[in-house]
């Protein structure tokens, strides 16, 4: 399970909602792009326009009921994006599953030793940027196999200034 940060650090990430009708309808009452079955069968599995449709957002959220049928009509396109639908129930509120994942974060462990993840934004107080940081460490330090031994460095930076070394 990744890590949900206290304070969301993406509050301008673009989710589209890939539901029924119910989530539709809840989606555009809040505001949220959405797309029914029948808007995913017109892309026709054609590569270039799923291509641009997983370009043009940051995550997906899915009905249960749509999810198993996602990799038939529209193919491996948005699975090759790593942009895959997480699942969402009638149970809880659309809004609340939007903001869980505009607030978890991802680390893709491969061979190359340089991570980036998006811990913060500029309007964030210093008390919610530490607190995001503290955290986000903590989850990747407990993912390292021997844990702090494996860390040679960590830095943070932000977008146009200079890295500041943590450790």
């Amino acid at each position: 399970m990744w890590p949900r940060l206290k304070n969301v650090p993406r509050p301008a990430m673009k989710v589209c909602v890939l539901g029924d009708q119910q989530h539709c309808d809840e989606a555009n009452a809040s505001g949220l792009p959405c797309m029914n079955a029948d808007d995913l069968k017109k892309l026709n599995k054609n590569k270039k326009l799923i291509k641009k449709l997983a370009k043009s957002y940051d995550a997906f959220l899915a009905s249960e009921a749509l999810i198993k049928q996602i990799p038939r009509i529209l193919g491996p396109g948005l699975n090759k994006a790593g942009k895959f639908p997480s699942v969402v129930s009638h149970s809880e509120p659309l809004n609340n599953k939007v903001e869980e994942v505009r607030s978890t974060i991802k680390f893709q462990m491969k061979k190359v030793l340089c991570l980036s993840v998006a811990v913060g934004h500029v309007e964030m107080s210093h008390e919610e940027l530490a607190a995001n940081i503290s955290l986000s460490i903590n989850f990747l330090v407990s993912l390292l196999k021997k844990n702090w031994q494996n860390v040679r460095a960590l830095n943070i930076k932000s977008t146009m200034g200079p890295a500041q070394r943590l450790y």
